[in-house]
């Protein structure tokens, strides 16, 4: 696989599969892997993956999951480009599609309650806070400047079939919000779990479950702390991310 300029190929720790990225860029973090660990995806279900990136998301599910296909949406064409390339990589044509897209007009690129599960890493910032990187593409993945929270959930929901499930990451400072947004578009949350950098440290992110049309029961699971020491992983992150100790 021919790499571009800054572009570099990193080791996923699944099945051996391989993901393409530019260092100048946009990088995957934490908070995407994270999602996969609790994402649940069962045999044959599709799923789509709202603002892929360059394609973290279904590439992990589809290394940890049985799911049928997977779908990644991305609206800048570089991301795109780099995504269909790591797709390529890793010999799975047939299992994962990238398409180019707006996230406000998915409901015009897929058919309404068509997917069993959606997941999303969204822009944590809203456009007005937080500061904004330089490089258009940083700004674009952390700051709500293409679409918003609501533009997020009110199309998971359309797109999601009666019971389908809805997996984002967040951050805690915004729950409220994303709780009522939920509720809005008849996304009810089922899951919720706090993410912590140390065990003594407040949370940073939060990751969240809601089933369409789902009954009111919200179960808060037990904290998940990344590190035990600087620069060392608690054992639970160790596997989610698959390394071998």
């Amino acid at each position: 696989m021919e790499l571009k300029n800054d572009e570099r190929i990193d080791d996923l720790h699944r099945k051996g599969y391989k993901i393409i990225q530019n260092t100048q860029k946009f990088c995957f973090g934490i908070d995407a892997v994270l999602l996969t660990g609790f994402s649940g995806v069962k045999d044959k279900e599709n799923v789509l993956d709202l603002g892929t990136g360059t394609g973290i998301i279904p590439i992990l599910l589809e290394a940890k999951t049985k799911g049928s296909h997977f779908t990644g949406l991305e609206i800048q064409e570089e991301s795109v480009e780099m995504a269909v390339r790591s797709v390529e990589l890793n010999c799975l044509e047939d299992k994962i599609s990238i398409i180019q897209g707006d996230i406000k007009e998915a409901v015009k690129l897929f058919p309404l309650s068509s997917f069993d599960v959606i997941t999303s890493n969204p822009p944590y910032m809203n456009n007005n806070n937080g500061i904004k990187n330089n490089l258009q593409p940083k700004s674009i993945a952390r700051h709500e400047i293409l679409c918003t929270l609501e533009d997020v959930i009110k199309n998971a929901a359309s797109l999601l079939k009666v019971g389908g499930r809805f997996y984002m990451v967040h951050r805690p400072s915004r729950l409220p919000e994303i709780i009522v947004t939920l509720k809005k578009y008849k996304l009810e949350p089922k899951r919720l779990r706090f993410v912590h950098p140390y065990i003594n440290k407040e949370p940073n992110m939060i990751l969240i479950e809601s089933v369409r049309h789902g009954k009111p029961l919200l179960k808060v699971e037990p904290p998940l702390i990344v590190y035990k020491s600087v620069g060392e992983y608690t054992d639970e992150i160790y596997e989610i991310y698959g390394y071998n100790r």
